[in-house]
């Protein structure tokens, strides 16, 4: 049934017809406490987060567009709507040309919740220039994130953030032989939607590094059912980039094959020296001969486990043993803790200024089993 502003309205509205999510801001009402907290200036007809779930998904629907109000560099490309349309609304005149050109289209505006007019003001301008079916979600984007669903990035985010080395994992949810092999973005790993469940140790130990699932674009669903999977799984930080591979190739052209693919980069934390445990695992299960381990633990400690590979130099030793670390590969350091790899990778620098080093900035534990878990300090 249609939501109104106060039950008291019921009965002068029995007679309409029924739209479900759709909250109605009529004259007759206007007296009445709002349950809404209805502001000045917006846009008569609103929408719940119900109404917009139906249509934020993928692929995207034909006959409706969600469109997001607010700056792009600042708000839309960090996190949006899933299947949403960036355009400001202080740019809306002169990027109009980019709505449907059928004026019977569903249009659904939103911007930063309940206090911002963007999306009320875009959604005016939209019905002055004729068209007939135009809704806000008054909640916006927080709305949608404090309710549980993910978000999505924009492809120019995704590069920005690759280039700055920040610590994420980046998903191919595409089959592996028919896909990924003849295309995907640089420095993503391959965990086809089909295989999820199968590969669940390809994603990272760590629930709040960040992963990004992307597919073949708003017409792919590859990507959102395995992002669901990891949401379900404890991941606290996911997100889908809905534009996907066509979306990387349009704006920045073919990416990687896998014959051509190179061996994954060193992603760091913010402290620039530290590698980010997703970077960490990652090398460790796709890639460990590119870079040279340096367990700095007491020989006793090595002895109970270790990451396979791994080179025992103790903390205290290694400004005498630095002529065993190589220069042609990256040189990992790590303890238990952070404190003492970070120790051995200053001592090593002064020795031997000519190494590329990096230490683990995080708490490991071996189990009797070879496994390990590894949590953020």
């Amino acid at each position: 049934m249609k939501l109104r502003l106060n039950l008291m309205c019921l009965g002068l509205i029995a007679v309409l017809v029924a739209v479900p999510g759709e909250i109605i801001f009529g004259a007759a009402c206007a007296a009445e406490a709002p349950a809404l907290d209805v502001k000045d200036g917006w846009f008569e007809s609103v929408v719940d987060i119900d109404f917009v779930a139906q249509y934020a998904v993928l692929p995207k629907p034909d006959g409706v567009q969600i469109i997001d109000a607010r700056a792009t560099e600042r708000r839309f490309d960090p996190g949006h709507i899933p299947t949403a349309m960036n355009l400001p609304e202080r740019d809306f005149d002169r990027l109009a040309n980019q709505l449907p050109s059928d004026k019977g289209t569903l249009l659904i505006f939103y911007c930063d919740g309940f206090d911002c007019m963007l999306s009320h003001n875009a959604a005016f301008k939209a019905e002055a220039r004729g068209y007939t079916n135009v809704k806000v979600y008054a909640a916006g984007y927080p709305g949608w994130i404090k309710s549980g669903h993910i978000g999505a990035v924009s492809i120019s985010f995704l590069k920005k953030t690759l280039d700055e080395g920040a610590p994420l994992t980046l998903i191919d949810s595409r089959p592996k032989e028919h896909k990924y092999d003849k295309g995907h973005i640089p420095g993503a790993i391959s965990l086809p939607d089909s295989d999820f469940e199968k590969m669940l140790d390809r994603l990272p130990s760590d629930k709040n590094s960040p992963l990004y699932f992307y597919c073949d674009g708003f017409s792919c669903k590859l990507s959102s059912d395995s992002a669901e999977k990891a949401v379900k799984l404890g991941y606290k930080q996911v997100k889908v980039v809905p534009e996907g591979y066509p979306g990387w190739v349009k704006r920045y052209g073919p990416g990687s094959m896998l014959a051509a693919a190179a061996k994954p980069a060193i992603q760091t934390t913010a402290d620039k020296d530290a590698i980010s445990i997703a970077s960490f695992e990652r090398i460790l299960k796709e890639a460990p001969d590119s870079v040279f381990l340096v367990d700095v633990r007491e020989p006793a400690e090595f002895a109970r486990g270790s990451f396979k590979g791994a080179v025992n130099i103790p903390v205290a030793t290694v400004e005498k043993r630095v002529s065993e670390l190589p220069t042609d590969k990256p040189v990992i350091f790590f303890c238990s803790a952070g404190g003492r790899s970070g120790d051995a990778l200053d001592r090593a620098r002064l020795a031997k200024p000519s190494i590329t080093a990096y230490f683990l900035d995080a708490n490991v534990k071996w189990m009797p089993d070879g496994a390990y878990a590894i949590t953020p300090n």
